[in-house]
């Protein structure tokens, strides 16, 4: 981001719930483990010492177990919960100096939030749902309305702004949700594990609107989610948490080949690397008299989109970035990922494991 005002720039940011939460940060205590400190002061320390940027435009997917802290820090950022400690920026702005007045505007006009519960207003149809944060705005009805239907379309509800919420299903419902919030025109949308109530076919189709819709609005989007594969999914980076901790922030590709630490590790150990990694991470140097004739593909190939290509020829696949020759896989670099893979799936449903 050199050069590049950050979307969301968070820095040493601390939520400490109990008496006296600023204090513990002046002394040793702040560096107890959660149970520890607990027992101590009777204090809970649900985000601790977090940083991280988000660039604007970027989909960045906070995830982590119950009790990691991922919904009190999205929270945080809007001061829904007040932070402990710690500097929040967002578009450049200092949230934590905003005035009460400040912080209104913020959440109304360049901020919106799309919780798990859609919070509609039963007696209000769905169009003066969506419209609802314009009306807060002050703006004309006739122009409130016309926003509010360019929005249904956009979400794939169009025809449907006469009815009221429970004529809708939950997934509708959710649809509704996230048009009221891409009415009044965020900067930032911030997602607090919005699908976790809904089906798994419902959840699924509401993950591929998501990014159906960054591709055609390109908001920042932040995404809180416990679901390793809807992070995957849905996040350009992913910042997964511990305890109130980050314990590693990468791309979805970094997470699986190159863990920080045996938490993340077990957390990705399920994962396809198939589809997940690209070339990139398997590619490597040509033998001293291998041939270089064979077929060429990008470095960001997946591995398991390389497979047919694999198949086709006894050749080594030269793996290019533009021009330059990056490396070389075969088709025994290939299956042995691949059968890693198979390995890892069996010994999950035998273990019982699921993320």
């Amino acid at each position: 981001m050199l050069g590049q005002t950050a979307a969301i720039e968070v820095r040493s940011l601390w939520k400490i719930f109990g008496p006296k939460a600023d204090r513990i940060l002046r002394g040793p205590l702040a560096d107890l483990e959660p149970a520890e400190l607990r027992a101590k002061t009777g204090c809970t320390p649900a985000v601790r010492d977090v940083s991280f940027s988000i660039a604007p435009g970027e989909v960045f997917v906070v995830m982590g177990l119950s009790g990691s802290g991922k919904s009190t820090l999205v929270r945080c950022l809007t001061r829904l919960i007040e932070p402990t400690a710690g500097e929040i920026h967002i578009d450049g702005e200092d949230v934590r100096a905003a005035s009460p007045a400040r912080l209104r505007e913020l959440r109304r006009h360049r901020v919106s939030m799309v919780f798990q519960h859609f919070g509609l207003l039963p007696h209000r149809k769905v169009i003066d749902n969506v419209a609802y944060g314009l009306e807060i705005q002050g703006v004309s009805k006739a122009v409130r309305h016309q926003r509010a239907q360019e929005i249904l379309s956009l979400v794939g509800l169009e025809g449907h702004g006469e009815h009221y919420p429970d004529q809708l299903s939950g997934g509708m419902q959710q649809r509704v949700g996230l048009a009221r919030a891409l009415a009044v025109d965020p900067a930032v949308l911030l997602f607090d594990e919005p699908f976790s109530a809904l089906d798994p076919l419902i959840r699924r189709d509401m993950q591929a609107e998501v990014i159906r819709l960054h591709r055609e609005v390109g908001k920042t989007m932040v995404f809180i989610t416990h679901d390793l594969s809807e992070a995957l999914k849905l996040g350009e980076r992913i910042a997964i948490m511990r305890d109130g901790k980050i314990v590693q922030i990468g791309t979805p590709e970094e997470l699986v080949a190159a863990p920080a630490d045996d938490y993340v590790a077990d957390f990705v150990s399920d994962v396809p690397r198939d589809g997940v990694l690209s070339l990139r991470w398997i590619c490597r140097e040509p033998e001293p008299d291998e041939p270089l004739d064979g077929p060429h593909l990008p470095v960001d190939t997946l591995i398991r989109d390389a497979v047919p290509a694999a198949l086709a020829t006894a050749r080594a696949i030269r793996v290019v970035a533009g021009d330059e020759l990056v490396g070389v896989v075969d088709r025994v670099d290939i299956l042995q990922v691949l059968a890693r893979d198979e390995v890892a799936g069996a010994r999950g449903k035998v273990g019982g494991k699921t993320s």
